[in-house]
């Protein structure tokens, strides 16, 4: 699946797939080339892949990465707790022990994939500033408070 987005000219600039841009991102590769690291640190994207020099930091990602790994993780883990309180009955000490650390752990290792696949999906869509129509915001976002009268 592509998305086309006409131009102020009238012609259409050349489709990004979506699986593509959703595959490489989640490997925390450049959505653009692929080769490039996306991010610069554990969850701060860079301002440019170093490979094509595709600028990322348009991205707006947000609460949606933790809000998709919660979903995920939750449903992992209490499919787990439930199978293994079913077969063995463990000790509620021992569910503590075993299921919080994993949540943290799934937690942690997921969000980068994660944040990067959504980074890939903005990307694909030309969203906020990916090469398509720009939002209108200013740079902070619209955050500024304004004058009151």
């Amino acid at each position: 699946m592509s998305f086309e987005v006409k131009t102020a000219s009238g012609d259409a600039p050349e489709p990004r797939l979506i699986g593509g841009s959703l595959l490489r991102g989640a490997l925390c590769r450049c959505p653009a080339c692929g080769q490039g690291r996306m991010f610069g640190s554990y969850l701060k994207v860079a301002a440019q892949c170093d490979a094509c020099s595709e600028e990322l930091h348009h991205q707006r990602a947000d609460d949606a990465p933790p809000y998709v790994v919660i979903s995920i993780v939750g449903h992992v883990i209490v499919a787990l707790i439930l199978a293994v309180e079913l077969a063995y009955q463990p000790p509620v000490w021992l569910h503590m022990a075993l299921w919080l650390p994993l949540t943290v752990i799934l937690s942690l290792l997921l969000l980068p994939p994660v944040k990067g696949a959504l980074v890939g999906l903005q990307w694909a869509l030309r969203m906020h500033g990916f090469g398509g129509e720009e939002d209108g915001l200013p740079a902070d976002g619209g955050l500024r408070p304004t004058p009151q009268a």
